[in-house]
Order: C-alpha cells, then structure tokens, then sequence
C-alpha cells in the first residue's frame, strides 16, 4: 500500500480524478481518499497548511507511535510520497520545474524519481517554514542561511513521521513560485492559516484596490493549473515505476 499526501485538495485535484475505485472515509479524525493506480493501493491524506496542521494530521494518519494504547491503529505503508507545491529560493529553478528534496527522500525512492520524464526534474535541499514567505529578499536570506533551494510548509512534520515508523519517503513538489515571481499577493491576503482556507472577500478588496496587480494573480492561478497537472502525471509516471 503507498500513502501520498497533499497539504491541499487544491493541489491534488488533477491526480485524484485519475484514481481509480475511490472511496472516501475517516480514521482517526481525518478524512482519507482510497483508490486504485498502476495495481496499487493509494492512500491519500490532506494534512492541511503548515507544521502544526500538518503534524496532528499526519499522526492521526499513521497512527501515533505513543497512541495505539488510545486506539490509533499503526498503518504500514511500502512508501509515502509528500506530494504538493513548493517555492524556489534562487533563480535557477523556474516555475514548473520538479523537486526532490534530497534531505527528506530514501535514496532509493530518489534516484529512481530523478530519472522519470517529464518536466525538468531539480534536486536539492528543501527547507520547512512556518510560514509562508512572499518576499523575494527573505528568499534569498532564507537561501543563504540554509543552503536549501526551495521551500515548503509540511515536509519536515512528514519526515519526521515516517522516520519514527521506518516508513520510506520521496519528497516531490512542483515549483510554483520564485524570487524572480513571487507571490501576486502578501501573505496575510493569500492564506488564513488558522482557518485553513483562502479569506476570498480579503483577496477580492486587495485585487479590487489595486487592479495593476490583477495580470500578476492571473499568471499565479495559471501557473497552479499547470502545477496541479505537472504533478499528477509525474505521480502516475512514479507509481508505476517505483
């Protein structure tokens, strides 16, 4: 059986109608999609935006190695995939690109992605953050403190999760952003991460009041739509090869 995880539906739409045999139920408080692909058995979990979410959603998921005494039966998985987007911290990474994360991937899981076809497929370290970062210059900074080359919101609670489970991961997420384009809008219009969604009536009034930025949030909702489809090709390509 293979767990994938996605931090939003918004970034698994595209493989999910792919499934095969959906079902859709909960355990331990989350909800979980169950299907079919390349002969396997897929498990996919939403963990929600960032660390906190994701930590609890994750646990729940596998089963909490200190939980099963409250009832949280242990899954067994042969791999995870953390699935979704990420940023670039430097310019060489363009928007579209694929990236494994070498510091969270089984070697084994990462050197057979690295080789599937597809989009242009980058490798370097992944940085986890608690927020997300709009700034072009705190890119860079975050790039030089770090030595990562992208950034994203989950992977980290993800590795640690399936570290203390002995289950294998392959890090894979999809450019969506980089210092040179940034984000169409700051942060805090973007993404409520305590209600974990987009505040749509705070994201109209921004755009609304500043209709020059309008081409920049239409090139961002294409660049996601091309993401989402990167992503999903890239996961059926993997699954069958893996």
């Amino acid at each position: 059986m293979i767990a994938i995880t996605f931090a939003l539906p918004a970034e698994s739409g595209d493989f999910l109608r792919r499934l095969a045999e959906k079902s859709r139920s909960e355990r331990n408080g989350v909800r979980i999609i169950t299907g079919k692909m390349a002969g396997r058995q897929i498990e996919v979990l939403h963990t929600g935006v960032g660390v906190s979410a994701c930590r609890q959603s994750i646990a729940k998921f596998l089963g909490a190695t200190g939980s099963v005494a409250a009832g949280w039966k242990v899954r067994r998985f042969d791999y995870l995939i953390s699935a979704g987007f990420a940023g670039a911290l430097n310019d060489e990474i363009e928007i579209g690109d694929l990236f494994v994360a070498e510091n969270f991937s089984a070697a084994s899981l990462r050197e057979r992605a690295l080789t599937l076809r597809g989009a242009p497929m980058r490798r370097g370290h992944l940085l986890t953050v608690d927020e997300i970062i709009d700034s072009s210059e705190e890119r860079r900074r975050l790039a030089l403190d770090s030595g990562a080359a992208a950034v994203d919101m989950e992977t980290e609670a993800i590795a640690r999760a399936c570290a203390e489970r002995g289950i294998p991961l392959l890090s894979l997420r999809v450019i969506t952003d980089t210092p040179r384009q940034p984000f169409p809008a700051p942060r805090s219009v973007l993404f409520n991460l305590g209600k974990q969604r987009v505040d749509l009536a705070k994201l109209m009034a921004f755009f609304l009041a500043r209709p020059h930025r309008l081409p920049r949030l239409v090139r961002f909702a294409g660049n996601i739509g091309r993401a989402k489809r990167t992503l999903a090709d890239t996961l059926v390509r993997a699954l069958q090869a893996l």
